[in-house]
């Protein structure tokens, strides 16, 4: 059921933004559908960090959708960008072979051997297009290739260039090399860009000087199609522009009211687009958002072509377990969809609703992830108790639905740590994964793996691609004779107590119930004594008794939760292993 003009009745950060967005959109387009922004390049694979990018805007969008206003999220896909950098790491992809493409727009790179796309940033973009469908994200995407190639943008190109000095002079106010003479400049060469790229200094690009001036415009070149042009002459009354290529010596002589092989420089461009979009809110990362930055700049430059500069939060950098900041021109950096096929929609969509833009949060693909889930199930308890905090029931409904309604869920959502040790142990084998799936709550069993996934399928993905096969769990074929003849008496009687106590406590909780409460019986307490009432020793003989079952089950001293393992193995073989 669609969840429409309706608020999350919250103060939590999105509706915060969502109140000054309403407000300032009717202050500048009474009656106007409200606009936000996103910019992506497809310039490689486009990855978690990037989704903060659509996901802020998003969320905003999707608030403002719940009260009923219209509005507009907008994508720009920035695939008129020139090809920067050849990604490591890309399958299909010789770097040797692509670096003759640097300079040309990612629209006229060809795409990754054997890919079903035209070139490099349809590619790119067909991955984050079905990632963003699955996370329920409804937008609008604008292609800049399409944009600039059809002549959309040819009044305020002419605009820019007609106003070229006084873009000039802003943007001289924040240069930190200023060159006396300015004739002598010259566009960023590929190994000057290459350099730059990381640390945004090649998006930053403001253009260059030749013996025309300062200009505000790239030409790509009509012969090797690079940007690594520099503008010799222009005539402000004929708009005839002469431009020469660094790379292959082409020149030619164009009227720039009639040609469209070219684009703004970046911070021209964006404030440009602002303008012309009537954007209203657009984030932006913290490299963007420093002084003299692209976002401080264009709030000075949007002026010129009589718009305003959008509300814009910084938002801080998104990390995952174990790995450094992400850059989507190094390749093997996790993207969207890699997140997407460890974990459902909900939770992905939930890490970046529950923190403010500026709060930086990392994404869990290691063993961290299990307590993600774990806390994520908590929080959905909570919420159906009528327990959870205001702020917290604001960022679970903005996790599981948008305004159009909820998103696909998994019918039973067994913990994914249960999840994950079974699809360890059974190793795809469906039977053996329902019949361990069917015992854990005898009262009300699991009739069909379906009931389970799509998380099951999740959980086994994770298992499969990110646990390091040393850390996979293989159950024993046999006793181990040895360790069991070495056992002493107390270790026996352990084991004794538990396959006496395994017909009766067959389930998740039984068996919980069963292994925790063995040494407490063997040291004279109840089998459900607090741990308050105990003393800290059996904290230790616990895990004694654990280490032992580990190595008798596995041949290890760790592996997965023990009540789920057992019930992997089976009463039957269970008892086998342990000697009974």
């Amino acid at each position: 059921m669609p969840i429409v003009a309706q608020s999350t009745e919250t103060t939590d950060w999105v509706s915060r933004f969502a109140d000054e967005v309403i407000e300032e959109s009717e202050r500048r387009a009474p009656g106007k559908p409200v606009v936000v922004a996103s910019g992506l390049s497809p310039s490689g694979p486009i990855h978690l960090g990037n989704l903060r990018e659509v996901m802020t805007p998003h969320l905003v969008a999707d608030e403002i959708r719940r009260r009923g206003h219209e509005v507009r999220h907008l994508i720009s896909w920035d695939d008129y960008d020139r090809y920067r950098k050849v990604p490591k790491g890309i399958a299909g992809v010789d770097e040797e072979s692509y670096r003759q493409h640097i300079g040309k727009p990612l629209t006229s790179v060809p795409a990754p051997a054997g890919s079903a796309h035209p070139n490099w940033a349809e590619h790119f973009k067909a991955a984050m297009t079905a990632a963003l469908a699955e996370l329920g994200v409804e937008f609008d995407g604008i292609s800049q290739t399409a944009q600039y190639t059809s002549g959309v943008y040819r009044e305020q190109i002419l605009h820019a260039i007609r106003h070229r000095a006084e873009i000039d002079a802003i943007l001289d106010q924040y240069r930190t090399k200023k060159v006396p003479d300015k004739k002598q400049q010259k566009p960023l060469d590929e190994a000057e860009l290459a350099a730059a790229e990381g640390s945004g200094a090649a998006a930053e690009d403001d253009g260059g000087s030749g013996s025309a001036g300062y200009f505000p415009y790239k030409p790509y070149c009509g012969n090797c199609e690079k940007d690594l042009t520099t503008v010799t002459a222009y005539d402000d009354d004929t708009t005839e522009l002469t431009y020469t290529c660094a790379e292959c010596g082409f020149s030619e002589t164009v009227r720039l009211n009639e040609f469209n092989r070219g684009k703004l420089v970046w911070k021209v461009d964006w404030p440009m687009r602002w303008a012309y979009e009537g954007v209203v809110f657009e984030p932006s990362g913290v490299d963007h958002s420093s002084p003299g930055s692209s976002f401080q700049v264009g709030g000075q430059i949007v002026g010129i072509f009589g718009g305003k500069q959008p509300i814009g939060p910084m938002y801080a950098f998104v990390g995952i377990s174990g790995m450094a900041k992400m850059s989507s021109s190094r390749g093997g950096v996790p993207t969207p969809a890699d997140a997407l096929q460890i974990m459902e929609p909900q939770l992905l969509r939930w890490l970046y609703a529950r923190r403010r833009p500026n709060q930086s949060f990392k994404i869990a693909f290691d063993q961290e992830i299990q307590r993600l889930y774990d806390e994520w199930d908590k929080l959905d308890a909570k919420v159906a108790d009528g327990s959870a905090l205001p702020a917290d029931v604001a960022a679970h409904a903005r996790a599981v639905g948008t305004a159009a309604g909820e998103l696909p869920r998994t019918p039973r959502p067994l913990p994914y740590r249960t999840l994950a040790s079974v699809a360890d142990i059974t190793a795809g084998h469906e039977d053996q994964a329902l019949r361990i799936l069917s015992e854990l709550d005898p009262a009300d069993p699991l009739t069909s793996l379906d009931e389970a996934r799509p998380r099951l399928d999740k959980a086994e993905a994770w298992i499969n691609t990110h646990v390091p096969a040393d850390q996979r769990t293989i159950v024993r074929e046999e006793p181990d004779h040895e360790l069991l003849k070495s056992l002493d008496e107390p270790s026996r009687q352990s084991l004794r107590l538990l396959v006496d106590g395994l017909a009766g406590h067959w389930s998740l909780d039984g068996l919980t119930h069963l292994v925790y409460g063995v040494p407490k019986v063997q040291a004279g307490f109840p089998a459900d004594a607090t741990p308050k009432e105990l003393p800290p020793e059996i904290k230790t003989a616990q895990r004694s008794f654990f280490a032992l079952l580990y190595h008798l089950l596995v041949g290890r001293d760790t592996g997965p939760r023990l009540p789920t393992l057992l019930l992997a193995v089976g009463q039957e073989r269970v008892r086998v292993l342990l000697g009974e």
